[in-house]
């Protein structure tokens, strides 16, 4: 208990360090923009309030009410953290599902958690809004967490108990209604979370002016402090509920994680009345992108004119023009040369016919598409290798969650005389190295980076990323080493054989494992936070909300690619090794992990190096704000976008 009211009053020392800290920027206020203004009043174009009306700068939105935004994402990360590490043991001591069924229920609710971010974020963007979204997905978590809660507690409602781990033992595996019982709460926290996942940080970014330089230094700053709510509340999450868990039981577990995300919900809903909320229209740029495919494929035969000015685009002087986002026409609009005949195809999806009058073709909208919607196709198009890039570096986190975790069960977990670190708490290392972190980045980083660069966010988005990756392929290597050491010990002390939990650890403290979490941390912080933020200013208007997706897609790739690599890797190496491949069999410390290291670290480097190659080619998108706050990728941006 003292160690956890000492943990207490750091987490609050820190938080009152980053409130202030958070506090010094959201004073800037920039007073020399022009805003559409009435009576003095400025207001932000493209958001209403809660009524309706015309978001009004000094009432609506900024630095300030995003506080609440960031409160409910930490809250968020509290109520479901701890699961993600923890479940598979509810799933095995209370449900007494085997290993391998225990296991397929936790990454299919992770995986339903990542893939249902898809459809939240395009009913976010095209029917329901942001705030509604967010709201009824935290409920939703809110209304599953309470249901896991009942289920645990009331014995009628979950097999008898029994020791699953005693062989003699006959456990009953859950079954019928109870299991439909436990598949529909744990469906609805994946759907909740997954909601949260998809419309939150969007929600976030619409509190802030793109079209005010303070503003979008401010937004930046968001998306690192949007980092560092889920930190502290994972952190908390990763110590205080999971101990709950295994010391009370996971009622009291489920409770606890129930009581959190209704806190959240209450944050969120109390900044109604004070947030910038976006317009939706009722049409869907997910669905005009997919228009131009079919258009261009409809049109293959057609010849371009010499004249771009012939394709069809809405007269910008009409009222949808003004309500719609028109963009230019581009001729080499591409990362690689080689797309060069894609993208011409493409423009023949704004081929006019004949007999189809100036500014308003009867054609249909799958025959005829307007050259913004081209353009946003482009736009999707020339982000994909820069999203394939990114699977590496989730395939490198999985390693840390799974690998290395049962590295830590072999090892000195002692942290004091008489308080151990769990292994499901190892993730709290980069959780708090991360906390410590993103404040010394926001403040001290960045202001001083902006100053050599004149970039509002320091560095540009995909330098930042690739700061990311080399550091990825660093923390594998570490890793390797550390494993080298590891298994050196129990060498040197005739441990290769021990049973992990059942003898005595390996005499190596769990803390050398500190080192490739540290670094995975920085990476994380650049990566991540740099992808989301990417992804955001790159996307057509009307898909903000689905910029989120590509990363959340990224990591659920990045995992699925992760099993099929060390399928790939137990197979090649299952005749060359006497374990029966580098990852086979029990006994880690009779398996090959060092090498496994390696060739991940090897493969994160030469990632990297495809990673320059996409990234230098990048063009970011031709409008002229957003070109001069994201730069080009290692070069000032405004003087490699191609008019």
């Amino acid at each position: 208990m003292v160690l956890l009211r000492l943990f207490k009053q750091i987490i609050h020392q820190l938080v009152i360090f980053q409130l202030s800290s958070f506090a010094m920027f959201t004073s800037h206020v920039n007073s020399s923009h022009e805003y559409n203004t009435q009576d003095g009043v400025e207001f932000v174009e493209g958001k209403v309030d809660w009524r309706g009306n015309k978001a009004r700068k000094d009432k609506h939105g900024g630095p300030r009410i995003s506080l609440l935004i960031l409160g409910t994402f930490a809250f968020d990360s509290m109520a479901t953290l701890g699961l993600a590490v923890n479940l598979v043991m509810y799933f095995r001591v209370v449900m007494h599902f085997s290993v391998a069924d225990a296991a397929n229920n936790l990454t299919n609710f992770m995986g339903v958690s990542y893939i249902i971010t898809i459809l939240v974020a395009f009913l976010a963007d095209t029917y329901v809004g942001r705030f509604k979204a967010v709201l009824f997905a935290t409920s939703i978590e809110f209304l599953g967490l309470g249901l896991l809660a009942v289920q645990a507690h009331f014995p009628k409602l979950k097999p008898p108990s029994c020791n699953v781990f005693d062989p003699k033992s006959n456990c009953i595996q859950v079954t019928g209604s109870n299991a439909a019982f436990l598949f529909v709460a744990l469906y609805l926290v994946g759907i909740g979370s997954g909601g949260v996942k998809a419309a939150l940080p969007s929600h976030g970014a619409d509190q802030f002016d793109d079209k005010d330089p303070k503003e979008e230094k401010q937004k930046s700053s968001f998306f690192n402090w949007l980092l560092l709510s889920l930190c502290l509340g994972g952190a908390f999450s990763l110590t205080f509920f999971v101990w709950i868990q295994d010391h009370k039981g996971w009622d009291w577990g489920f409770t606890v994680s129930s009581i959190a995300m209704f806190f959240g919900v209450l944050i969120f809903a109390a900044g109604l009345p004070h947030y910038r909320i976006h317009v939706v229209n009722g049409s869907s740029a997910l669905t005009e992108i997919v228009q131009v495919y079919v258009a261009a494929v409809r049109n293959r035969k057609l010849k371009l004119p010499e004249d771009s000015n012939e394709l069809y685009e809405i007269n910008r002087d009409s009222e949808s023009g003004i309500q719609s986002e028109i963009l230019p026409h581009t001729n080499s609009f591409r990362s690689f040369e080689e797309f060069g005949n894609l993208f011409q195809v493409l423009d023949k999806a704004a081929i006019r016919e004949p007999d189809s009058t100036q500014n308003f073709p009867t054609s249909s909208s799958w025959k005829l598409c307007r050259v913004t919607q081209v353009e946003n196709a482009k736009i999707i198009l020339n982000m994909i290798p820069i999203f394939c890039c990114t699977f590496i570096m989730t395939l490198c986190l999985a390693q840390l969650q799974t690998f290395s975790i049962q590295q830590g069960v072999t090892m000195d977990t002692r942290i004091a005389k008489n308080f151990d670190l769990p292994a499901a708490s190892l993730p709290i290392l980069p959780v708090m190295f991360l906390i410590l972190i993103v404040p010394l980045y926001d403040q001290i980083f960045v202001p001083v980076a902006r100053k050599f660069t004149g970039i509002p966010t320091g560095i540009t988005y995909l330098q930042r990323v690739g700061v990311g990756l080399i550091l990825s392929s660093l923390s594998m290597a570490v890793a390797a080493i550390v494993e080298v050491k590891r298994k050196r010990v129990a060498r040197d002390n005739n441990m290769l054989d021990a049973i992990p939990l059942l003898q005595p650890p390996i005499p190596i403290s769990v803390f050398w494992l500190s080192i490739q979490y540290f670094i995975f941390g920085i990476a994380d912080m650049f990566t991540y936070v740099g992808l989301l933020h990417f992804f955001y200013s790159q996307v057509p208007k009307d898909l903000k909300s689905m910029s989120s997706c590509f990363l959340w897609s990224s990591m659920a790739v990045g995992y699925f690619l992760s099993t099929i690599t060390v399928k790939i890797v137990n197979s090649a190496t299952r005749d060359i090794t006497r374990s029966g491949g580098w990852l086979a069999g029990n006994n880690i410390n009779r398996g090959h992990l060092n090498l496994f290291y390696w060739l991940l670290s090897l493969l994160s480097l030469f990632n990297f190096f495809i990673y320059l190659f996409v990234s230098k080619r990048y063009k970011y998108r031709q409008e002229s704000h957003e070109n001069a706050v994201g730069g080009s990728t290692w070069k000032e941006d405004s003087k490699n976008v191609e008019k």
